[in-house]
């Protein structure tokens, strides 16, 4: 779907005030969210894929491009056939707690409840597959890992920086290979969270598929 990888910066950020608001839409995340799934769109394949219409899907698209959430695929597409594309780099959102006014709060818990929706309903999704609808390259390749231990805040943080290192540096290793014949978009997730006051110890669960 894509052409050649252009050469853009990579730049880590966090969400001012009026980007949060901007995304604060479940619609908008959706979108987002898409970009991120799927790779560059244009407003009439995003309609398709949500069920909007392209005049609605455009008027969003606009909205994120404005507080430079997304950008324009530079040289591709037409001035009636825009391509957009998430920015490189990882996208911080402040939660409830981070944020300094009510307003600012309220978008936090939208983008951070909606987002984690998608991301549950994108797991379910993975789960519900049928084997047959997997290309047999593709198969038993999945890992859906629970582990419940006991650790100190040390411990837990030394794990999540180790977990964090090892996304880290396939994101560096893979970043431009959107496109190439062989590959497919690959989601990437690491859990860890302390559970209070949970009744389990040293119990570990591990579901694969």
């Amino acid at each position: 779907m894509s052409t050649e990888p252009q050469s853009i910066p990579t730049e880590d950020r966090t969400l001012d005030a009026g980007a949060l608001k901007a995304l604060a839409h479940p619609l908008r995340v959706r979108i987002y969210n898409l970009l991120g799934e799927r790779g560059p769109q244009t407003a009439s394949t995003l309609a398709a894929l949500i069920g909007e219409t392209s005049g609605a899907t455009s008027y969003h698209l606009r909205a994120l491009a404005s507080h430079d959430l997304i950008h324009e695929v530079v040289g591709r597409g037409t001035g009636r056939e825009r391509w957009w594309e998430l920015h490189r780099g990882s996208v911080n959102v402040p939660g409830p707690d981070e944020t300094s006014t009510p307003a600012a709060r309220a978008a936090s818990q939208v983008v951070m409840s909606e987002f984690f929706r998608l991301r549950n309903d994108s797991l379910l999704d993975y789960l519900n597959r049928s084997t047959a609808d997997q290309p047999e390259e593709w198969r038993d390749l999945g890992l859906v890992l629970t582990s419940r231990l006991d650790m100190t805040p040390e411990q837990m943080a030394e794990v999540r920086d180790q977990l964090k290192a090892v996304l880290d540096g396939a994101v560096e290793r893979f970043r431009d290979q959107e496109g190439k014949p062989g590959t497919r978009r690959v989601s990437m997730r690491t859990e860890i969270f302390d559970l209070a006051d949970g009744p389990d110890r040293h119990l570990t669960i591990e579901e694969e598929s």
